[in-house]
């Protein structure tokens, strides 16, 4: 059932009391009180859009740069370009506006998600839309974040444990630190103006230039934050939105331990639902001889002692699997032989997919991952608070949550050693109310067993938003979109038509289990790439 208050406390018995004091600690401590009134600043100009053609042409895209301003105080200040793309609606006779597509992250590129992703989407939508995608500030074309370099990157995460030994809790806190102040010094120029608040005036700016009234938009994962905010800034400029694999923005933004818990147990239960599988269907899944629990825990040991060395001379330890476990569990249960299969090639001690160290690509990712939640977010500074917070979550959820929370900094999971400590200031991040007063119906999709984004902040999503519609997927995995013909028919109807789906909507058409003999497309996820699944 969805909830229509504004406020929603997440339930967390795992956490007990201590949710509650990490949420007054945020609350009363952590979190800048709302500005007060402030004399309206004068308006940005509005880019002018030259389009040509793309740097890798071919495929329908063209390509511009609009120029934003830094920093939002100063809007007719220094700007910063931002690279945008189009493919323009196939049927100009009977176009609806402009699609802006927002990839997952942070860190992954616009400009090849919308490109990327343009096959799948349905005709209707190719061709009533103009199919957009950018780069947001501090990404790939538009001004790429560097915090550690390839190098230092490369030597931390080499280095990392499946099974972290003593000391590991104070190596995460001084590692936070430091790339903390690696980000000041080689991106401090951009570094306080990388947030979401910014982000979404960026939006807008884009939407003007594009010259429309409102805006149409899908956003997936950190992308339905975006969303979020947009909404909540521009509610009148909103003709529709669906937010996938959603956040719940208050607990995301404002009580940041007690959210990164509730990723860790989701990510945690996931692995340990497709372990519980490998034990209950052992021939399928081919790990683990009906103890697949056992069997994970034992070979992150063995791999931390005696590690693959992989094609590019790096080893591969149980951090690497535990690093690659983490994205590839987002497929859902198609893929779940696929995992066996890979599990029992590292057991054999060969070399797999689960077993590729994060590559320059996945270290330009993660720095900007890691850079702007900490822009986004305030944790309390309390290093006692810190440690206590980072090694409960570790202990526990154990199959993941011990890897990767006493680890490097890497993934959204594990940021709060960076953020507690980070050095710059916070001039881009969203204070305001979530609400979104006014605008359009929006679209929330929420599957019951996301790793990445608990089931839970989908329906508290859509009890912020004044006019939030939850749909939900009954499935394992990160997002729904085209992963449903159920959902996606409700979503490319609603895109088009402005059709909205009945109140508590729900799709229950998981894909099964593939056998390896017909392997998916979605075997061996890349973190870097984002883009929409073709619907099967």
């Amino acid at each position: 059932m969805q909830t229509r208050s504004t406020d929603h406390p997440r339930k967390r018995g795992v956490w007990g009391t201590t949710l509650v004091l990490v949420a007054v600690t945020a609350l009363l401590g952590g979190v800048p009180g709302a500005a007060g009134a402030t004399p309206r600043a004068a308006a940005p100009p509005v880019p002018t859009l030259t389009w040509g053609p793309c740097a890798d042409p071919g495929d329908g895209f063209e390509c511009a740069t609009a120029q934003v301003p830094l920093d939002y105080r100063e809007p007719t200040g220094r700007t910063i370009p931002i690279a945008v793309t189009r493919h323009l609606a196939a049927d100009p006779t009977h176009r609806t506006g402009v699609l802006l597509l927002h990839p997952g992250g942070p860190g992954n590129s616009g400009v090849d998600f919308a490109r990327d992703s343009y096959d799948a989407l349905p005709a209707s939508l190719r061709d009533g839309f103009d199919v957009v995608g950018y780069d947001m500030r501090g990404v790939k074309r538009s001004g790429q974040i560097e915090c550690w370099n390839d190098q230092e990157y490369a030597a931390a995460v080499d280095a990392a444990r499946g099974v972290p030994g003593p000391g590991a809790l104070q190596l995460a806190v001084r590692q936070g630190r430091e790339v903390g102040a690696a980000c000041k010094a080689r991106s401090g120029d951009l570094l306080p103006f990388i947030g979401t608040a910014s982000n979404a005036k960026d939006i807008d700016l884009l939407r003007q230039a594009l010259g429309e009234q409102t805006l149409t938009f899908y956003g997936r994962s950190f992308g339905s934050y975006v969303g979020t905010v947009y909404a909540a800034q521009f509610p009148r400029r909103v003709r529709a939105m669906v937010l996938d694999g959603s956040y719940d923005p208050r607990h995301y933004a404002d009580v940041p331990y007690a959210y990164d818990a509730g990723q860790f147990v989701a990510l945690d239960a996931a692995v340990g639902r497709f372990l519980d599988w490998c034990s209950q269907n052992a021939a399928t899944c081919g790990f683990g001889d009906g103890r697949a629990r056992q069997a994970f825990e034992q070979l992150k040991r063995d791999l931390d002692a005696d590690p693959v060395v992989t094609a590019s001379g790096r080893p591969a330890t149980g951090y690497t699997l535990a690093y690659r476990m983490m994205f590839n569990i987002n497929s859902g249960k198609e893929i779940w032989p696929a995992l066996g299969e890979s599990l029992r090639a590292a057991q054999e001690h060969r070399t797999t997919w689960l077993l590729n160290p994060p590559s320059p690509g996945s270290f330009d990712f993660l720095n900007v991952n890691m850079a702007v939640e900490c822009a986004d977010r305030v944790y309390p500074s309390s290093q006692l608070l810190l440690g206590a917070m980072v090694g409960a979550e570790s202990a526990t959820t154990p199959l993941l949550g011990t890897p990767i929370g006493l680890g490097p900094p890497t993934y959204d999971h594990n940021h709060a050693p960076t953020c507690a400590q980070w050095p710059a200031e916070r001039a881009s991040r969203f204070e305001g109310s979530y609400r979104a007063a006014g605008s359009a119906p929006i679209l929330v999709l929420g599957n019951t067993g996301d790793p990445d984004t608990p089931y839970q902040d989908a329906v508290a999503l859509a009890g912020t938003l004044e006019n939030g519609r939850l749909v939900t997927f009954a499935a394992e995995g990160h997002t729904a979109y085209n992963r449903s013909a159920c959902v996606s028919a409700l979503v490319n109807d609603y895109l088009a038509t402005l059709a909205l789906p009945a109140r508590g909507t729900v799709c229950a058409d998981e894909a099964p289990a593939v056998p390896l003999a017909r392997r998916s497309a979605n075997v061996g996820v890349d973190e870097t790439r984002d883009v929409i699944p073709t619907l099967r």
